[in-house]
Parts: C-alpha cells; structure tokens; sequence
C-alpha cells in the first residue's frame, strides 16, 4: 500500500514537473492547446464526480461550463476591479436549482432531466440577445493577473499557463480529497447499491443534491478558465453536445478514478486535432471508431488498461 502511494505521488510530481516546464520549450500553438486540455480536463474531473463516485450520468456540465464562462464576462465587462468569482457563484445558483429537481429522479430520468436543463438555458442565452449577445456571445479583454493591492501584471501566454496550471492541481487536490473522505465513501455507496444506502439510513437526495453543487462548482471554474484564456463567451459552450464529450473524456480515461478523465480529455483532444488535419470535414468518423473499439476492448479506459497491463 505504501509502495503504491509513493508510486502514485511520484507520478504526480513527474508529471507535473513536465507540465511546468512545457510552455518553456513548446511552440505557440501547443503551448496553448496544452492549457487547454487542463481547462478541459478540469471539465472533466468536476463530471467524474457524478458519474465516476455517485454514479448517475449528467448531461448538464455544459450548463455549469457556459454559465461560468458567461457570469465571468459579464463580471469582467461591468464591474471594476472585475471579480471572477461570479463565475463560481453563477455555476454554483444553478447547479443547486438543477440539483433540487433531477437529484429527485433516477437514472435516465436523472440524464435527461439535465439534459433538458441543458437546453432550457441554451435557448436562454442564445436568444437573449440585450445580455449575452445572442449568437454573437460575448467579447471582453483579458483580466489582470494580481493580488489585490499588492501587485498586477498582465498575462502572458507563459503565466497563464502556469496560472491554469496551478487551479487544475489545486482543483484536483481538493477533489481528490473529497473523494477519500466520508462523504466521498458515501456517494460511493449510492453509486454500488442505492437501495441498500438508503436502508442504512443515509439521506441520498442531500448527498446528491451536494454531489451535484459541487460538481457544478468545479465546471464553473472550468468554465471562468476558458473565458479567461480566449476572452470570449459563447452559447455554443452551453449546448448538450459539449457535455456529451465531456461523458467520453470520461469514458476513454476511466471513470471513478479523477486522473482518467483528464488524461480521455488530453487522448480525445489530440486525436481531434490530429485526424482534423488530414480528414478535414470527416474527422470525427475515425475518433468514433477509436471511441467504440475502445469501449468495447478497454472498458475500463486508458487508465485501467494502463494498471492492468504494469501489474502483468
């Protein structure tokens, strides 16, 4: 057990390290797509925590994701000295208003009551045009990196790395312990018996109602990242499809596990990227050809086949 943990941490520190260094010796264009695969990894891991832990499928993440990204630029447009912490709050009042309905279902009911919840507030934000822009989204400039009254700076696409970079393992950190604790045992229960849970005494609607807020919280953040780093808001982000991909960036790294899901994000980002240059419009065809091999010979995603094969 302590063999593995030193493992695991070493393997953190490693990586880390080499994430550190990368927008160092990186051309312009990976420099930034590595920051973004961490603002979708981070995506990714907020999800794991219903899907992976509790065990119920949300397709509403990019409802969380969209209202982080457009509570952040309307913070960064009208208040000064702008405070992204709208964002969070923003993600945070909505996933408690979806929490209080879907949490109520099982299921697929759950599924398709956030996915429901998805589109509501699509068509919201794509139509309100006074406030969000409408199809246009939002455009806004690029906030200061500072420390209130003490010191400010703008980002580079060096320190903004480095800044995404920081949230991430903070993010993780904390997710990771939340995981580990009580009420992480907790939600694991619901995940492997609900019945039995609920007879044991556990009151299952609050531990998803929580599950579900601080799922929410973590997406919102992800989403106030990804304003942050292309200055933009759009609707498109708050559309059902992103959180279907953000099910598969699960999928392909393992659920249950927190790093999965930010290593199916990084898998899914490069194949994209790759087969978009030689397959143009038709690109999408051979990553749905890996996906469905995938889920059929690697189950348990590229992390689980990753410990099966190192234990052989």
């Amino acid at each position: 057990m302590r063999r593995s943990a030193t493992a695991y941490w070493t393997g953190f520190c490693i990586i880390l390290a080499l994430l550190i260094v990368a927008p160092l010796v990186l051309p312009e264009f990976w420099r930034r797509f590595v920051t973004e695969i961490l603002i979708w990894g981070l995506l990714a891991m907020s999800s794991d925590i219903l899907i992976g832990y509790t065990g119920i499928i949300s397709f509403g993440h990019s409802v969380f994701f969209g209202l982080g990204m457009y509570c952040a630029a309307a913070a960064l447009l009208t208040v000064k000295p702008p405070n992204l912490l709208y964002g969070l709050a923003g993600a945070a009042a909505v996933a408690t208003f979806v929490a209080l309905f879907a949490t109520r279902l099982r299921e697929i009911y759950f599924s398709i009551t956030t996915l429901v919840f998805s589109q509501i507030f699509y068509v919201v934000i794509f139509t309100w045009t006074e406030v969000t822009g409408g199809e246009n989204g939002l455009a806004f400039s690029q906030p200061l990196l500072s420390i209130p009254g003490i010191w400010s700076a703008r980002f580079t696409p060096v320190t903004l790395h480095w800044f995404v970079l920081a949230v991430v393992t903070i993010s993780f950190l904390m997710l990771r312990r939340v995981t580990q604790s009580p009420f992480g045992m907790v939600l694991q229960a619901i995940r492997e018996n609900e019945p039995r849970a609920r007879a044991i005494g556990y009151s299952i609607e609050r531990y998803k109602i929580v599950a579900v807020m601080l799922s929410g919280i973590f997406a919102g953040l992800a989403g106030v990242l990804y304003a942050i780093q292309n200055k933009f808001a759009a609707p498109d982000f708050v559309f059902f499809l992103v959180s279907g991909e953000v099910v598969i960036f699960n999928v392909m790294g393992g659920v249950g596990t927190l790093v999965g899901p930010l290593a199916g994000a990084a898998f899914f980002l490069l194949l994209r990227e790759g087969f978009s240059r030689y397959f143009t419009e038709y690109y999408l065809i051979p990553v749905g050809i890996i996906f469905t091999a995938m889920v059929i010979f690697m189950p348990q995603g590229l992390l689980g086949f990753a410990k099966r094969w190192l234990n052989q």
